[in-house]
């Protein structure tokens, strides 16, 4: 099998400790690893090192080399983001060419996004594997997660009826995917029991996933093909720059999953995910570390007669907290945020205004 890290995006959910040189993927917030260290120790449970890209931005290229830590993992560095079409066609351009050892167009890959949480990694080694042997046939395999509350940040997948079985784990037939909806909407999806959380993550082939490229994403193809010829040449890395100048950006959901008439399948995956999106979502992701009062405290602070609040330091200073609720206490070297712990996805506005800061 085949391993790709999409570690791309600028985790702007988390500003201050996020930002457009240093995302998410390279904080250390679910653990004691950073999140691109932790889905590349997941990633090895089904993919040796040799048989792993991780596709990222050229601004992170010098810091995912000291972040790998001599692994012998493939970097393909893109000139600029273009989403995750380009990057995951460009992903299985090396895999078709053999870029990385004993890699065929015909063996799965499984697409990962690197600022994602998995509890119980062992259940997700098997859910991968069971959706691999369904991929070598053709297929487009996603997996879904089964809602536990009415999600409005979430796509959602419609489930139909069940395709098979592989490795005893059933597979259904993807209906159609829905985009982020409103409460009662998702609500509805809740109660229905049909609908699932889109994961973002997915298994095809080489072959599988470049031949829908051809089919929904002309243009796309047409400048993957001419990369292609240049693989392993000198003029590499300035038809990459050629190509990127002028391709769409557009998601592999738009793009390709939504249009295809190829087979596509969902598992349900139960193996405690989160893709925490928000200050919030790590609070809740942590909630069994709080105090008796419901504090979560990530660096050195000291808080009194304080309720449900998450303290978040990588400095030398201490935070003190006394006689607040639900906030959310962000400190940097060069900034300090405070917030609403509810309102946490609304950080992003500071990215957005002090971008490249």
């Amino acid at each position: 099998m085949f391993a790709v890290i999409m570690a791309g995006g600028s985790g702007a959910r988390f500003w201050p400790a996020s930002r457009e040189r240093l995302p998410k993927q390279f904080l250390a917030i679910t653990g004691d690893r950073t999140m691109l260290e932790e889905t590349l120790a997941r990633a090895e449970r089904i993919a040796p090192p040799d048989r792993t890209s991780i596709v990222l931005g050229r601004v992170h290229a010098d810091l995912t080399k000291r972040t790998l830590s001599g692994k012998q993992v493939e970097v393909l560095v893109e000139p600029r983001g273009r989403n995750t079409a380009a990057c995951i066609g460009l992903a299985a351009l090396h895999a078709k060419r053999g870029a990385v050892r004993g890699v065929a167009e015909d063996e799965p890959m499984v697409v990962l996004p690197a600022d994602h949480f998995i509890a119980d990694v062992e259940s997700f080694a098997r859910t991968i594997r069971a959706a691999a042997d369904v991929a070598r046939d053709g297929a487009i395999i996603t997996l879904g997660i089964a809602p536990n509350r009415p999600e409005t940040g979430y796509g959602y997948i419609n489930t139909g009826a069940v395709g098979g079985e592989s490795l005893e784990q059933p597979y259904f037939r993807v209906r159609r995917f829905v985009e982020k909806p409103d409460y009662q909407t998702a609500l509805g999806y809740l109660s229905g029991g049909d609908y699932l959380w889109n994961s973002g993550i997915f298994v095809f082939t080489a072959r599988t996933i470049l031949e829908e490229i051809k089919a929904c994403m002309p243009e796309l193809h047409e400048g993957l093909m001419e990369i292609e010829r240049a693989i392993n040449t000198p003029g590499y890395g300035a038809a990459v720059e050629r190509v990127y100048g002028r391709i769409e950006s557009i998601s592999i959901d738009y793009g390709v999953i939504e249009k295809t008439t190829k087979p596509i399948y969902v598992f349900k995956a139960d193996f405690g995910w989160s893709d925490v999106g928000s200050w919030q979502a790590l609070y809740e992701l942590r909630r069994a570390e709080c105090d008796r009062q419901g504090n979560l405290s990530l660096g050195d602070s000291m808080i009194i007669d304080a309720k449900r609040n998450l303290v978040f330091s990588n400095t030398d200073r201490k935070v003190a907290l006394l006689g607040v609720e639900d906030l959310v206490v962000v400190d940097t070297p060069d900034a300090v945020m405070v917030a609403r712990l509810d309102r946490s996805q609304d950080v992003k506005k500071f990215a957005d205004q002090y971008r490249g800061r």
